[in-house]
């Protein structure tokens, strides 16, 4: 099986500069899952590997004529690279992109480690900076705490003010949905360190380790994400985005989204991990161990032998690839079937509905509800919410 003419090229390349975290999230993909690898893997991606994956880069945006590469610097916690190693590697990574492509530089951090040389560097590379914050302390230190189980909130605060000195590298904050936590107060409270956007994550979970609820006969991340839309819309001093809400209402007037977690769009990232090897969906580690790993690293194939990697062709076919109630149902074209390690199940691999169906039926319905009530007309692509 091969996959269609005109294969979506990658525009997105995750690198997992450095492989261990100052902090121990329980709820973390890369240390606390089923997939282990991270003990094997080195704690920092050496300035050899980040020079081949910048060659490699260069090489697949020369290939599909890409204008422009996203490189999302990530971890484990990033900053563990050190300021010094971390410019080695933006600028070995630099090196390799042709001076035609523009190379977009982001980095994800829980902010603890953020100082003035960290910026001083972000700003000579240009590179924008997400911040990974729960919520308001007593939120936030339910899952993100240290090794030592002692807060990290104040630590987090910190780098945040720190990066609103400098909003240019300010580029938002990224919060796992937590359902004790009050929605409307999560979101409030991240929206005072007025962001540009907000990321809210729903936590991983499969058919067969299914996410906590406190009531299964009810879809509760639909309501509390329903809760933060309405708090959103209700103050119109807000002027950051949400991200997944403003990609239902993208894809409601049948707009692509920005985010693989909903939509048909095929998925245009990879991962780089720290040793070079190449990964399809990182998050897959949740799932089971090896579920991401494809054999392949950059110091030896190319981006296209990943694109064309049989474990990655379902990002190809769209509707197709997904169970048969989710290719019937009417909203298919804004949730996309969920994010792809939520459909898993050992007894169906992922041809199943999300675990986040229901939620994700009833948050799109309010949504839309919400639309109509202020004229949205489906057949044309509307503004979005400021």
């Amino acid at each position: 099986m091969t996959p269609p003419e005109g294969s979506a090229p990658f525009r997105t390349f995750i690198l997992k500069v450095a492989n261990r975290c100052n902090i121990d999230c329980d709820y973390c993909y890369v240390f606390n899952s089923t997939d282990q690898a991270w003990r094997h893997l080195p704690a920092r991606m050496s300035v050899g590997v980040a020079r081949a994956a910048g060659q490699r880069i260069g090489q697949h945006a020369s290939a599909h004529d890409l204008r422009g590469v996203h490189v999302v610097l990530h971890g484990g916690e990033p900053l563990l690279a050190g300021p010094r190693h971390m410019a080695d590697l933006l600028g070995s990574l630099r090196q390799g992109v042709p001076a035609g492509t523009e190379i977009r530089f982001e980095l994800q951090t829980n902010g603890t480690l953020l100082t003035e040389p960290w910026l001083d560097l972000f700003e000579r590379y240009k590179v924008a900076v997400g911040v990974s914050l729960d919520g308001p302390p007593a939120a936030n230190d339910r899952h993100r705490l240290t090794h030592a189980s002692r807060s990290s909130a104040a630590s987090a605060v910190r780098g945040i003010e720190l990066l609103r000195s400098r909003p240019r590298l300010f580029a938002g904050l990224l919060a796992v949905v937590d359902l004790a936590s009050d929605p409307v107060e999560v979101h409030d409270y991240l929206a005072s360190f007025e962001p540009p956007v907000i990321d809210f994550n729903l936590p991983h979970g499969t058919h067969d380790e299914p996410p906590a609820r406190e009531d299964p006969g009810l879809p509760e991340y639909g309501l509390w994400m329903s809760r933060v839309y309405d708090a959103w819309l209700a103050r119109p001093e807000h002027r950051h985005s949400v991200r997944m809400l403003e990609d239902i209402v993208a894809l409601s007037s049948g707009v692509r989204g920005s985010v693989e977690t909903l939509g048909l769009a095929p998925p245009t990232s990879i991962v780089i991990e720290s040793d070079g090897s190449i990964e399809g969906v990182d998050t897959l580690r949740s799932v089971e161990e090896g579920a991401s790993w494809l054999g392949l690293d950059v110091i030896k194939d190319s981006f296209d032998e990943a694109l064309h990697h049989p474990k990655l062709l379902h990002r190809q076919y769209g509707k197709a690839a997904l169970a048969e109630q989710c290719q019937s149902c009417p909203l298919v074209e804004v949730c996309g079937g969920g994010y792809l390690p939520h459909r898993f199940s050992t007894a169906r691999g992922y041809r199943n509905p999300s675990v986040y169906c229901a939620d994700l039926e009833y948050l799109i319905r309010h949504v839309q509800g919400s639309l109509r009530r202020h004229g949205w007309d489906p057949h044309v692509a509307a503004p979005l919410p400021p």
